[in-house]
């Protein structure tokens, strides 16, 4: 079994018109997609990690044309999940029935950047895999990030950090702290977040300790 670590770049700004518009609430930001399923009549369901304001995002559920059924579930003063039955949409109907024709795990959650690309590692044969993406949809632009053995029994380096080390590890990779040269240095990557550089170095130093000590007693590829 292989892995792919794919970005996905939607024409249309969204991977469903539900998605879309819940892109342009200004009020609501989308962290990631925990689950995500299609049904036999075309609907499907999305079930989002949400940051700011729950007024605003069940207005925007209450009045889409393309919600069947939603729910909110609090999470913290901040985040709050939001459950989503949707009308048949495009492109996540496309690759949804992509997964399926080729036996393929949507493996979750789902992280959604700030620009809007949508991170998601897909799971299956390599030969699959390959082909399921020469037969994916236009309106969407695909690119792979990173290929390696999917080892099922082995726990998610990122799963060993807190929430909040998480938040600074991923926003450091997508500002290019990691990049050579920097795209950001500390202070610049503090101010972003909102914090004192040190809490920065501090979180960063935890986030990268844990996973190197993760993969240095992963088994190697056989």
């Amino acid at each position: 079994m292989r892995y792919f670590d794919l970005r996905l770049t939607p024409e249309s700004g969204g991977l469903h018109p539900a998605d879309r518009d819940l892109a342009a609430v200004p009020e609501v930001a989308r962290e990631s997609l925990l689950h995500v399923d299609a049904f036999g009549d075309g609907t499907g369901v999305l079930l989002y990690r949400l940051e700011g304001d729950r007024p605003s995002a069940r207005e925007f559920a209450d009045h889409s044309d393309d919600v069947l059924g939603f729910d909110l579930i609090d999470v913290d003063e901040e985040k709050f999940h939001l459950y989503l039955h949707v009308t048949r949409g495009e492109p996540a109907g496309s690759l949804m029935a992509l997964c399926h024709d080729f036996a393929l795990i949507i493996d979750t959650p789902i992280r959604i950047t700030d620009h809007g690309d949508v991170l998601v590692t897909v799971v299956g044969r390599h030969d699959m895999l390959r082909e399921a993406l020469r037969n994916a949809p236009d309106p969407i632009d695909i690119n792979i990030e990173q290929v390696g053995r999917y080892r099922p029994d082995e726990e998610n380096f990122m799963s060993l950090l807190t929430d909040r080390q998480r938040e600074v590890f991923e926003r450091a990779v997508e500002l290019g702290y990691y990049d050579i040269p920097r795209g950001v240095n500390q202070q610049e990557l503090a101010d972003d977040l909102g914090c004192a550089p040190s809490t920065v170095d501090e979180h960063l130093r935890k986030a990268e300790s844990k996973m190197l000590s993760a993969l240095l007693h992963a088994p190697a590829d056989g």
